[in-house]
């Protein structure tokens, strides 16, 4: 660990300046770490494989975390030189596809007359600007995703090949670190981009960007962040450990309780956390998502959930749902043991050992998605990649 004081150890935490850090931010804000007996030591990062690295080195012990980080580093694809497990999820929700005004305007000029403002509209306004840009030889689009192994890799993904479009084809997608994406789409260097609060608004209240599709379009329940950790680690320091969960867990559901958001979004607002607006940072907390700078906001009343509905257990299933996006994009091969490998990266196991028997996740409704079919799942997708041949998708830092 990251040192000691007189009567509590000390966790080293690393984090990207996100809402979904909140769990980790209000522990230590708040005390509950301390109350449980540990002392959370904050370190703001700006990009994932800096957070993949220093948890890799053993500069930070635990880390705010994309969720398919884990599981690319259990299936050893990636760059990441180290496994990671998962023993807490940190909530759900929260990412968005923001796509640059411009870009937006000329969709709305293709959409069909009377088209619906929904996400699978959008999608094929989306397809057909492309398709128009490559009859007069313009060069492709180019959005960002902040990391090759994240959910939002995955959901722009599912929300382009829904509507017909290959984003290797198609597009260009490129990775662009959360705190620069709106400087990036101000700049022109990309047209739009898939990030989690609060950057995918600040295009929106600078006048530059449109959100055109948000997580619970494309599938809620998706793996977000975790709790990211060494296998080593937790075994070395479990009583700590056991101790740390206890203190998110209370964190989480003080995070979750409505009557707590403004004191939250001012713990958020400070420019040591994630910084900006705290006025608008309550907006996003209470669900009221501003997506497009004529004033239009959507009303998503669990666009970010810290604690109901199970959002605190590492499901397996979530982490093979991933497995079957890496499948389809080629980022990985099917081999024997690629579900269980993908599967060991989030730990109910180790949650339970702290809590007790776990509480049921929270259903989805009719999930096309059965993890015992995961090779027809990744089949029954019109556009599919072969895996590489070897090595790291490019891009990845």
């Amino acid at each position: 660990m990251g040192g000691s004081g007189a009567a509590e150890p000390v966790i080293r935490a690393g984090f990207i300046p996100l809402l979904d850090a909140a769990v980790l931010i209000a522990a230590a804000a708040l005390g509950f770490d301390r109350e449980a007996g540990v002392r959370l030591e904050l370190v703001r990062e700006v990009s994932w494989s800096n957070i993949r690295d220093r948890l890799a080195f053993r500069q930070f012990d635990v880390a705010h975390m994309l969720g398919p980080m884990a599981v690319a580093s259990q299936l050893g694809i990636g760059s990441n030189p180290y496994p990671v497990i998962a023993p807490f999820a940190l909530g759900r929700g929260g990412n968005a596809i923001t796509l640059s005004h411009r870009l937006f305007s000329a969709m709305r000029e293709a959409a069909d007359p009377g088209s619906a403002d929904e996400a699978k509209a959008h999608g094929r306004s989306l397809r057909r600007v492309i398709e128009a840009r490559a009859r007069a030889g313009e060069p492709p689009l180019v959005f960002g995703v902040t990391y090759p192994f994240s959910s939002h890799n995955y959901e722009f993904r599912f929300w382009m090949a829904e509507a017909g479009i290959d984003p290797d084809r198609d597009v260009t997608m490129t990775v662009v670190p959360p705190p620069f994406t709106t400087d990036a789409l101000r700049a022109g260097a990309i047209d739009g981009f898939c990030v989690n609060a609060p950057w995918n608004v600040l295009a929106v209240e600078a006048g530059i960007g449109r959100i055109v599709a948000v997580k619970a379009d494309i599938r809620p329940s998706s793996s977000e962040k975790i709790l990211g950790l060494r296998p080593d680690w937790w075994r070395d320091n479990e009583a700590a450990g056991r101790r740390l969960l206890v203190a998110l867990d209370r964190a989480a559901r003080w995070c979750d309780t409505p009557d707590n958001r403004d004191e939250l979004a001012g713990i958020l607002a400070r420019p040591e956390h994630v910084g900006g607006s705290a006025a608008a940072i309550r907006r996003v907390l209470g669900g009221a998502l501003p997506v497009d700078p004529d004033g239009t906001v959507r009303s998503i009343p669990d666009y970010l959930t810290f604690h109901a509905g199970a959002a605190n257990v590492p499901a397996p299933k979530e982490a093979l749902w991933v497995y079957s996006q890496m499948l389809r994009w080629g980022q990985a091969g099917i081999e024997a043991r690629g579900a269980e490998r993908a599967a060991a990266a989030f730990r109910p196991d180790l949650y339970e050992t702290v809590f007790g028997r776990r509480p049921a996740t929270a259903g989805e409704g009719r999930d096309p998605f059965d993890p015992a079919r995961l090779e027809d799942y990744v089949a029954s997708f019109a556009i599919r990649r072969s895996p590489p041949d070897a090595g790291p998708r490019a891009g990845e830092d």
